[in-house]
């Protein structure tokens, strides 16, 4: 979830976004939103989260657990630095 946030937080300031202007636009609560950027969401459906990404302009991406990064995947990173 840690990585998840921080992109959250990341795609929502470079768009100078407010928490509360997100959360009006997709319909999740601000204080929600608060939580998953800071990894302390205790609950959230799948459906909202897939919500809020697509607003950011962002995607939800799977893979098998302890595999090292794509190629992709460090592309992406280091054009975000």
């Amino acid at each position: 979830m840690f990585e998840l946030g921080q992109a959250i937080r990341q795609a929502r300031k470079s768009k100078c976004l407010t928490q509360a202007q997100v959360a009006a636009a997709v319909g999740i609560g601000r204080v929600t939103i608060s939580q998953m950027e800071n990894e302390t969401v205790q609950d959230i459906g799948i459906r909202k989260v897939i919500r809020l990404l697509e607003y950011l302009g962002l995607e939800l991406a799977v893979r098998p657990a302890g595999a090292p990064p794509t190629l992709e995947e460090l592309q992406k990173e280091q054009k975000q630095a």
